[in-house]
């Protein structure tokens, strides 16, 4: 592609040349050309009777006459009487000067001239070009290097689920022969997913940490050079870097960078790093000791290549911390503070807050006691700071106490529809939902109008405790709403052969009318998930299901 491209360079730089070559010519013929008109004796005699003759020049075989009105004629000298009219006028002598020649000549060498030198400077412009990409190839391999990382999964509060996931990736990489020995296999690809500042990087280097093996980091950017074809090879280098190293982990952060569903708006340059890093995946066997963890915040935009079975089939999503998980990650922090914090009130008023951001909001109380000239953190300096850390994440989404409750009722009518109605979920928090993935190709009217209700359940949760509609329910709503039109338009599930937005809105209707009535009919075990998101802050379907058979 590199040659290609300098090939296409090359050929750009002839064109011009040659172009701008010709306009030079054309611009000295109109320089140099004889316009004058020519003209008979007798015009002549008529311009010497109306005394409109300014000027005669003989410039052989022609006399030239300029008039007063700036008009130019010519006419031959043999055909005029030079003695009679020189008489009458002043005639100029011109030859054809040598002089004029060799300027003319001059000017031509010079422009060719020019841009022979300007060919030649682009061309060694194109080789520098090519042993500057050379180097790069060089640089490559100094840039991909393995790295070891001290981080054990002991450094890192909360994140108990993640954890136990990769554990077995660890085990892996530990002892490969006890898998291979019965035949099974890891994947090849783990996708770690969640929002930013949850601790995705930080796991990833954990993993390598308790696996004693080493990693190599990348970060999706980094593959999308400005020199064509330098996004592939440097995924190349980076398989065949790891390979050489294994048992190793190669880690690519921000995934989506690189990875993102190939669309509409094409960029080859994308695709083909894309394509060689689907190609890396598919050319090392599962038992080379190489594993693929990627990182990304935007699952939904990654490309569908990425995720089937033989690439990154295995994901780990990543939550937000809940309120234990935010007592440890404050723990963590506060370890080698001198502090008079109650931290299981701290954590209470953090939701939505990720580890980065607990972190982040340490540092601020700390500063803020400095600037108060003292040597122990108190409740009042994290009060002080709170707002401002807030305002500087946006993706924090904190609660009051009346809104808390709003949250845990409205998650909680969620978590009652998914289990009764069987939609399936890893994990529904306050503000938190993670729904598991379809296992079937093929989906009925029902499994598509549960999830529906599943949708609507909130707001009808809010609306039938407290009589009322809130924002929190916006995205949700959309979500039915577009379920909704995909089973009329698109699956022809509404109640007639012609798709109507009637169908919507009735399927629509039915749906938040079931969901309330669910609501009306199973009021205690609502009650008693409200009340245990309250406190836990997540729930899982396991738990919600014991809830379940409690009341029944």
């Amino acid at each position: 592609m590199m040659k290609i491209s300098h090939i296409s360079n090359r050929k750009n730089i002839y064109i011009i040349s040659s172009l701008v070559i010709a306009l030079v010519f054309i611009i000295l013929f109109l320089l140099f050309r004889d316009n004058s008109r020519v003209i008979s004796l007798e015009q002549l005699k008529i311009l010497e009777q109306k005394r409109l003759i300014e000027k005669m020049v003989v410039d052989e075989p022609y006399l030239y006459i300029r008039t007063k009105k700036g008009s130019r004629y010519k006419i031959a000298i043999s055909v005029v009487p030079l003695q009679k009219v020189a008489k009458r006028y002043p005639i100029e002598y011109h030859t054809k000067s040598l002089v004029g020649y060799i300027v003319t000549f001059l000017l031509i060498f010079a422009v060719l001239f020019l841009f022979y030198i300007f060919t030649i400077k682009n061309r060694q412009n194109i080789s520098t070009q090519v042993i500057e990409n050379h180097k790069k190839d060089d640089v490559i391999d100094e840039d991909i290097r393995a790295t070891k990382t001290n981080i054990k999964f002991a450094n890192i509060a909360g994140l108990k689920e993640p954890k136990a996931e990769l554990q077995e990736i660890i085990d892996f990489l530990h002892n490969p022969k006890k898998y291979i020995s019965v035949g099974a296999y890891l994947p090849k690809g783990v996708l770690l997913a969640g929002p930013p500042g949850v601790g995705k990087t930080l796991l990833a280097k954990a993993v390598a940490g308790e696996a004693g093996v080493p990693f190599f980091y990348q970060s999706g950017a980094s593959f999308a050079d400005i020199y064509v074809g330098m996004g592939a090879k440097r995924v190349r280098k980076l398989f065949q870097q790891a390979k050489k190293a294994a048992p190793s982990i190669i880690f690519i952060d921000e995934i989506d960078a690189v990875g993102k569903s190939r669309g509409g708006n094409r960029n080859d340059e994308r695709e083909a790093t894309l394509n060689q890093l689907l190609t890396e995946m598919d050319g090392f066997e599962s038992d080379s000791g190489v594993v693929v963890i990627g990182a990304t915040n935007r699952i939904e935009m990654l490309d569908d290549a990425l995720l089937r079975s033989g690439r990154f089939d295995r994901r780990v999503h990543i939550s937000l911390p809940d309120r234990s998980d935010r007592l440890s990650i404050l723990e963590l922090y506060m370890r080698d503070k001198k502090h008079n914090v109650n931290l299981d009130k701290l954590a209470g008023a953090t939701v939505g807050f990720s580890s980065a951001s607990l972190q982040t909001l340490v540092n601020e109380a700390s500063l803020n006691m400095l600037r108060a000239g003292r040597k122990e953190l108190f409740d009042e300096d994290f009060e002080e700071v709170i707002e401002k850390v807030l305002i500087g994440k946006h993706q924090i989404v904190t609660l009051s106490d009346e809104e808390r409750e709003i949250q845990a009722v409205y998650q909680g009518g969620k978590v009652l529809a998914a289990t009764w109605f069987d939609v399936g979920y890893e994990k529904i928090g306050l503000v938190t939902t993670l729904l598991k993935e379809s296992e079937s190709a093929i989906l009925t009217r029902n499994d598509i109008l549960n999830r529906i209700k599943f949708y609507l359940s909130g707001s009808s949760a809010t609306k039938f405790v407290y009589k009322d509609h809130f924002s929190n329910a916006s995205s949700d709503l959309q979500k039915a709403t577009e379920l909704a039109r995909d089973a009329v338009y698109k699956y022809k599930m509404g109640a007639g052969i012609i798709p109507t937005e009637q169908d919507v809105e009735d399927i629509l209707i039915k749906a938040e009318e079931e969901s309330i009535d669910l609501m009306q009919k199973l009021n205690s075990a609502r009650i008693k998930i409200t009340q245990y998101l309250l406190v836990h802050e997540n729930i899982s379907q396991d738990d919600a299901r014991e809830i379940l058979r409690e009341i029944f």
